[in-house]
């Protein structure tokens, strides 16, 4: 069942406009492989970044029985598997299919949905509901199943967290409404939040209606006469319209544990730090991602509602994976992963027990604390996984890391970027003449400097930018 894909299309950052495709749809799925210098690939989504301890469990099967064992997180909250084996699609499929992850055959690659993490943990409205809606109304739909693996739907539970990710159908909570956005816009329709899932579906049809012919992917593809009629189609059947501007840079939640009405203010000894010497859950760089904010503080020596950890390049070893899923399942038996590749384990966590679960998430590796020096830093597969790349850019950043910088830093092997940030962020770019570093703010972008290859003049270039 492996099919060799074409080249993926290139980033907007390297094109002059909407990107047009002239071939088919080349993103990967879990039917549909793609072929990497490592092996076969396979993405499996994760509708919201919701996965359960048992989906979990399965997953991690499938990387040690096909592949090379690991889990990689994407920029969509979903798991890709790697180093497959070539004749692995028959058996990957009945695997997760049989795990519940593959719920519809036809609309495997279209159920490309993000959610807040923190919905419901930080006294946000709770999106599970909207989300298994919107997911069965997508699976229900055989126009749907001709989204391609580029369209992205959005819940936002009112953070603007992830409505700052760019996604086609954006529905943002907003009292007892939903605020239904379509496009790159400012412009929101206001829809009962019962009608939400179905308003959305709705428009991401009457996206396929105004593409048709066109070679556009995505609602940004689309020439502006013809969204702006788009917009003037969802709009008729929608709510009034509402000035509500797209956050220029998404927040992902920081590294830490979050109390009952937002992050916690407990100083939970983690990473190794003595006792009097504490490691907080509070930013320490100016634009770490803000704790969310709530009305009524924790009572001091209160449960803990969710630990948050991010996760270096994204990648998960064996033993990480199997750590989460136990912590998760002693805790309510759910992980969320994030679009900025972290997990939230949500749970009543004692406060005691949740200052152990942190200590040994960080001592297996993983991110515990907005300090750490791998904050904000991320990395395509690079070489030797992608005949693309020209060079190895996971090494090189982990060779570049250093102090905590005021952007997030993204190193890309080649032009392509794939998997690059949104909003504001460093880009370090692998050309034949060496490593670009430009300072990206949407769709502007800062003259470049190019470092030659010295990994200490690199390093140097990549903080004095972040700074």
């Amino acid at each position: 069942m492996l099919a060799a894909m074409p080249d993926s299309a290139p980033s907007p950052l390297s094109a002059g406009g909407p990107a047009l495709r002239d071939g088919g749809d080349a993103c990967p799925g879990t039917l549909r492989l793609h072929r990497a210098d490592d092996g076969a690939l396979a993405r499996v989504r994760v509708p919201g970044g919701v996965l359960s301890a048992d989906g979990a469990d399965a997953l991690l099967t499938a990387a040690g029985r096909f592949g090379d064992g690991e889990l990689h997180l994407t920029s969509r909250g979903n798991v890709q598997l790697r180093g497959l084996d070539t004749g692995c699609g028959g058996a990957l499929a009945e695997l997760l299919a049989a795990a519940g992850l593959l719920p519809s055959a036809a609309h495997e690659r279209a159920r490309n949905i993000v959610a807040s993490p923190l919905a419901g943990l930080d006294g946000s409205p709770a999106l599970g509901e909207r989300l298994a809606e919107l997911d069965r109304l997508v699976c229900a739909s055989p126009d749907a199943a001709r989204l391609s693996g580029r369209f992205l739907f959005a819940l936002d539970a009112g953070h603007g967290d992830v409505d700052a990710l760019g996604a086609d159908v954006t529905l943002i909570a907003d009292g007892d409404d939903v605020l239904l956005r379509v496009g790159p816009g400012d412009e929101a329709f206001r829809v009962p939040a019962d009608a939400g899932p179905r308003a959305a579906l709705l428009a991401a049809e009457a996206f396929l209606r105004a593409a048709h012919g066109s070679g556009a992917w995505r609602v940004s593809d689309l020439p502006d006469a013809v969204r702006a009629e788009l917009v003037r189609s969802v709009a008729a059947t929608a709510g009034p319209a509402v000035h509500r501007p797209r956050p220029r840079t998404a927040t992902p939640p920081a590294a830490g544990p979050y109390g009952p009405g937002g992050q916690s203010p407990y100083s939970l000894p983690v990473e190794g730090a003595a006792a009097e010497d504490p490691v907080t859950a509070t930013p320490a760089a100016p634009n770490s991602p803000p704790a969310p904010v709530s009305a009524t503080p924790p009572v001091p020596g209160g449960d803990v509602t969710a630990i948050s950890v991010h996760v270096p390049l994204g990648r998960l070893t064996p033993a990480q994976w199997r750590l989460l899923t136990s912590t998760a399942r002693r805790y309510g038996g759910e992980l969320r992963l994030t679009p900025w590749r972290g997990i939230v384990v949500p749970g009543a966590f004692p406060r005691a027990e949740a200052a152990d679960a942190l200590r040994g998430l960080a001592a297996a590796g993983l991110i515990t604390s907005p300090g750490s020096p791998w904050t904000g830093v991320g990395a395509c597969i690079g070489s030797p996984g992608c005949a693309k790349s020209l060079a190895d850019v996971r090494a090189q950043a982990g060779a570049a890391v250093g102090p905590v910088g005021r952007l997030p830093v993204y190193w890309s092997g080649c032009e392509r970027r794939c998997g690059h940030p949104h909003g504001e962020w460093i880009d370090v770019v692998v050309t034949p003449d060496g490593h670009r570093i430009s300072h990206v703010r949407g769709e502007r972008r800062d003259p470049p400097h190019t470092v030659r290859d010295d990994p200490e003049a690199r390093a140097a270039a990549v903080a004095a930018a972040r700074a």
